[in-house]
C-alpha cells in the first residue's frame, strides 16, 4: 500500500491581522500624543482591546449568518 500524503493547506487567519492592525495603530496613536512612552503602551493595549471587541462582535457574528 502506498502512503498518500495529503497536502496541508494553511489557512490565513484573518483575525490575527485585525489584532496586528489594532496594535500598530494603537501604538501610533499613543506616539502621536507625544506625552511619553507610557501612553504609547496604553495606546497599544487600547488598540488590541478595540480589535478584540471588533472581532468578537462583528467578525464572529458574520460567520453565523
Amino acid at each position: 500500500m502506498a502512503h498518500h500524503h495529503q497536502e496541508e493547506k494553511k489557512e490565513f487567519n484573518v483575525t490575527n491581522l485585525y489584532y496586528l492592525v489594532g496594535l500598530v495603530f494603537g501604538l501610533m496613536t499613543g506616539a502621536v500624543l507625544e506625552v511619553g512612552i507610557k501612553w504609547i503602551i496604553v495606546g497599544g493595549v487600547l488598540g488590541l482591546l478595540t480589535a478584540l471587541l471588533y472581532v468578537a462582535v462583528f467578525v464572529r457574528g458574520r460567520e453565523q449568518r
